[in-house]
């Protein structure tokens, strides 16, 4: 569940749909906030979890 929520497919997906179609006016900032957590986490070394050990990431293994 970590990693469904932590890649930015989700959120440039419901960005583009907000942009594009008649979505609710408070889709585009969400989805924006949503890819900004990504990146903040990214840059303080919180990457993407490997099954056997939740601190091993993409970015690092502990």
């Amino acid at each position: 569940m970590y990693n469904a929520g932590h890649t930015y497919l989700l959120p440039l997906a419901i960005f583009a749909l907000g942009h594009i179609s008649a979505f609710p006016s408070w889709i585009i900032p969400v989805s924006l906030i949503w890819i900004a957590h990504i990146g903040m986490d990214r840059f303080f070394g919180f990457g993407l979890k490997y099954p056997e050990k939740f601190s091993n990431t993409h970015l690092h293994r502990a």
